[in-house]
């Protein structure tokens, strides 16, 4: 990824991975596998994009994802959420990994998910083309463990894995058009910490 003005490569490299992680990759080792026993696991995508690809040029459809992929960072910085990837028009989010947060991680993830979803709606397609309107995004979340780990040795990423991960990506892939669908799981959880 190219450093932002003023940024450090050490910045960089605590920005991508976990401190730990982070250290260890500093210091020429390859990181242990880590478990993390609850984390509230977030995915979306956009609705209709293959369809506004064949709309857009590569240019305005990297354009669109770097507008609303900002507007999601940000949130993610706002709340202390772990920004695991993106794919595509995929967004992928943990809260819970970075910072210890056990006690409203759910409660943070909910307030994520709503607020990419208002973002989502409020930024153009394209702001050239206007009657393309605005993003409309389908979330999903769900909580549970990970494992979270660097595998390989080019383009490191910090990955995480477990069944918790598939049904995050369900919620997501059977939700609908901008709304946020959780798992029973994850709503039991949010019914604890956000009453």
């Amino acid at each position: 990824p190219m450093q932002p003005p003023g940024q450090s490569a050490e910045e960089l490299l605590y920005d991508l991975f976990p401190a730990q992680v982070a250290d260890a990759l500093k210091s020429g080792r390859l990181p242990d596998p880590e478990p993390y026993p609850c984390v509230s696991l977030f995915f979306s995508d956009i609705v209709g994009y293959t369809e506004l690809c064949s709309k857009l040029s590569p240019l305005q459809v990297m354009a669109m994802l770097h507008r609303l992929y900002m507007r999601f960072d940000q949130l993610a910085q706002e709340l202390d959420l772990f920004k695991v990837e993106t794919i595509g028009d995929a967004y992928m989010c943990v809260a819970n990994l970075r910072s210890p947060q056990p006690e409203c991680h759910a409660a943070l993830m909910a307030a994520f998910a709503f607020g990419c979803r208002k973002a989502a709606n409020e930024e153009f397609v394209c702001p050239s083309q206007p009657e393309l309107g605005c993003i409309h995004i389908r979330c999903g979340i769900h909580a549970g463990p990970v494992m979270g780990a660097v595998v390989g040795t080019l383009n490191r990423r910090y990955c995480l894995f477990g069944d918790t991960v598939n049904v995050a990506s369900r919620m997501e892939s059977t939700s609908v058009c901008d709304k946020v669908q959780c798992s029973a799981t994850f709503m039991q959880l949010l019914q604890q910490q956000w009453p």
